[in-house]
C-alpha cells in the first residue's frame, strides 16, 4: 500500500516538530470564525486542544493559561484553546475559568484529528480531543508539542514560544 492510500485509511499523519501547521476556521464562544493563517499574521500561536469543558484536568490546564497569561502576552503570542465541546458550552466554559483568551468549538472533531487525534468515547456521539498543545511561530512551522498530562501545566509552550518579531 502507498502511503497516500494508508493516510486516507488511516487518518492524517501526526504532526511533529517542523511541519507546517494546517490552517483552519472554527467558530469561537460568540459564533464568529477564526482561521489560523490569520492569527499567524499577527505572531505565533499557543493552539492548546483540551478533551473536555468543565472536567479537573481541562479546568486545570485552562487556569493555568488564565494565569500565566500574562507570559503569552509578553511573548506577542495569541493563545486559543480547542475542544470538541459546543460553542455554548465553551461560552460557559471560558467564563468559569476568567479566560482572557479565545476557546474555539471544533464539534464534529475533524481539526483535532488533524492535529493530535481524538478519543473515540463508547457513550459519546462524538469523540473527544486528545490533550496536546502546539506552539506555532509566525511563519506557521510548528516549533513544539506538547503532549498528556505534559500539557496541563502550560509552562514548556509559553517558554517554547518564540517572541513575535518586531515590524
Amino acid at each position: 500500500m502507498t502511503a497516500t492510500f494508508l493516510s486516507i485509511l488511516l487518518g492524517a499523519a501526526p504532526l511533529h516538530v517542523g511541519d507546517k501547521a494546517p490552517d483552519f476556521t472554527l467558530n469561537d464562544t460568540d459564533g464568529h470564525p477564526v482561521t489560523l493563517s490569520r492569527l499567524l499574521g499577527q505572531g505565533p500561536v499557543i493552539l492548546a486542544f483540551f478533551p473536555k469543558a468543565f472536567t479537573p484536568g481541562c479546568t486545570r490546564e485552562l487556569t493555568s493559561y488564565q494565569q500565566r497569561y500574562g507570559e503569552v502576552e509578553a511573548k506577542g503570542a495569541t493563545l486559543v484553546a480547542v475542544s470538541t465541546d459546543d460553542s455554548a458550552t465553551q461560552k460557559r466554559f471560558k467564563e468559569s475559568v476568567k479566560a482572557p483568551y479565545q476557546l474555539l468549538s471544533d464539534p464534529d472533531g475533524k481539526i483535532a484529528s488533524q492535529y493530535g487525534g481524538t478519543i473515540p468515547v463508547v457513550n459519546l456521539v462524538k469523540p473527544l480531543a486528545k490533550r496536546v498543545t502546539f506552539v506555532i511561530d509566525g511563519s506557521g512551522t510548528i516549533q513544539q508539542i506538547v503532549t498528556g498530562n505534559d500539557a496541563v501545566d502550560p509552562a514548556a509552550a509559553i517558554s517554547s514560544c518564540p517572541m513575535r518579531k518586531k515590524s
